[in-house]
C-alpha cells in the first residue's frame, strides 16, 4: 500500500466526444508535419518515405498486415519566376488563407517554406485556420451528399 500512497490518486472520467474542430485541427497539424519532414529531406537530399500499415489478402486468402511505403504529395512547387508557392489543403481541398480567397502563399527559398510551414502548424493547433477548415470540411462533405 505504501507504493499507491506516493501517486496522486484522482478521479476522472474520458471523455468519448472529442470535438470536430479539434479533430480537424489535429488533421490538419499532421498533415503539416509531414510536408514539413518532406522539404527537410528534400533540402538535405534524402528519400522521404513514412511507413503505413496496410492489411492485403495473400496467395493463401489470409489477410495479413504488410507495411508499405505511403505516398506524400507535396503541397509546394516551383513557379516559372523562380518563387516557391505553397498550398494548404485539407483533404481533396485547398484552404482559402484569407477573405480575398488566397489560396497560395509565395515563398523565396527553401528556408522560408520550412519555416512556414512550422508557423503554419502552430497557427492551426491556435485555431486561427478553423473557419477555413470549416469550410473545405463542408465542401467535402457536399460531395459525397446524395
Amino acid at each position: 500500500m505504501s507504493s499507491l500512497s506516493k501517486l496522486k490518486l484522482v478521479t476522472s472520467k474520458r471523455e468519448r466526444a472529442v470535438s470536430p474542430i479539434i479533430l480537424r485541427r489535429t488533421k490538419l497539424a499532421n498533415k503539416l508535419e509531414e510536408q514539413l519532414q518532406l522539404a527537410t529531406a528534400q533540402k538535405e537530399g534524402r528519400l522521404f518515405a513514412p511507413k503505413r500499415i496496410k492489411t492485403v489478402t495473400n496467395e493463401n486468402g489470409e489477410r495479413v498486415a504488410v507495411e508499405t511505403a505511403k505516398r506524400v504529395k507535396e503541397w509546394y512547387w516551383t513557379t516559372a519566376s523562380n518563387k516557391i508557392n505553397l498550398a494548404v489543403r485539407y483533404g481533396s481541398k485547398t484552404l482559402s488563407l484569407n477573405a480575398k480567397g488566397a489560396n497560395c502563399i509565395e515563398l523565396s527559398t527553401g528556408d522560408e517554406l520550412l519555416s512556414t510551414l512550422s508557423m503554419l502548424k502552430d497557427a492551426v493547433i491556435s485555431g486561427e485556420l478553423d473557419d477555413a477548415i470549416t469550410n473545405a470540411s463542408d465542401k467535402l462533405r457536399a460531395g459525397f451528399a446524395k
